[in-house]
């Protein structure tokens, strides 16, 4: 395991940076959540397509566009924590972080569909969702990569002379 020191790992385990990983997940948070009104300006202003709010609410929409937001700002806090707890606790953390990222993007790309907004709404929710999916993932996964600490390995031992022939 890459993340526990166990008896007889000659490995060290990897530390991290965390003052460096966390701010670099705010850092991502606030781009989400401006990623997100973006979208959202951009598919009603320019388009004309209802997303998260009828036409009468206006280019802005209400309420539900603050916590789309929202909800973005809190997935790429949400990423930071899990590549933390991937990058102390799993061998290949970047490997799971990646699959994981994926498969949650997917989700919230599936998740318009399921709803009874029009078919335009809902392609461009999941191409919004998409966005939102491939910057965070790609962000967060950068911010961890320079957050590990190079930890410099230790030679391995062997636990008896090796016999000459």
């Amino acid at each position: 395991m890459s993340g526990l020191n166990t008896p007889g790992d000659p490995r060290p385990s990897p530390t991290i940076n965390a003052g460096k990983l966390w701010a670099g997940g705010a850092a991502t948070a606030a781009v989400a959540a401006l990623i997100a009104i973006a979208g959202i300006l951009l598919g009603r202003g320019l388009f004309g397509i209802e997303v998260l709010a009828p036409k009468g609410q206006g280019v802005w929409g209400d309420a539900s566009t603050g916590w789309y937001a929202l909800g973005a700002a809190l997935s790429a806090l949400a990423a930071t924590g899990l590549i933390h707890v991937l990058i102390l606790t799993t061998p290949r953390p970047m490997r799971f972080f990646g699959w994981v990222l994926a498969l949650a993007t997917v989700v919230a790309m599936l998740a318009p569909f399921v709803t009874d907004a029009s078919l335009g709404v809902r392609m461009y929710t999941a191409g919004l969702n998409f966005v939102l999916g491939v910057a965070i993932g790609s962000l967060v996964a950068g911010t961890a990569k320079t957050s590990i600490v190079p930890v410099a390995s230790r030679p391995a031992t062997r636990p008896y002379p090796r016999p000459y022939r």
